[in-house]
């Protein structure tokens, strides 16, 4: 996990996690070694503070760090599209495995 969600459990902890529904999955996700080794390598590209922005500067993102993938710098680049109509939504809470 970025350390970013790393401290946000940690904050949710201090304040309480009832209205938090990603905490759980959060918390189960840095809990389990194989996961968190895989999230410490997954970075958020942030513009003016924000996660989300315009559609036309992710896409100038994406070319500008092209490069990086293209010489295996980066392993990957994704773009996810944030609206809820197109993009499944988080869990309310963690599934069960069995």
């Amino acid at each position: 996990m970025p350390v970013r969600r790393l401290g946000g459990v940690c904050r949710r902890e201090e304040h309480g996690v009832e209205n938090y529904p990603l905490y759980q999955w959060t918390k189960a996700t840095i809990e389990n070694p194989a996961k968190k080794e895989k999230y410490l390598r997954s970075f958020t590209v942030y513009v003016d503070d924000r996660e989300v922005y315009a559609e036309e500067i992710a896409d100038a993102l994406e070319a500008d760090l092209q490069p990086l993938a293209t010489c295996g710098l980066v392993t990957r680049i994704s773009k996810y599209d944030t609206n809820p109509a197109n993009n499944p939504q988080s869990p309310r809470r963690p599934l069960e495995r069995s």
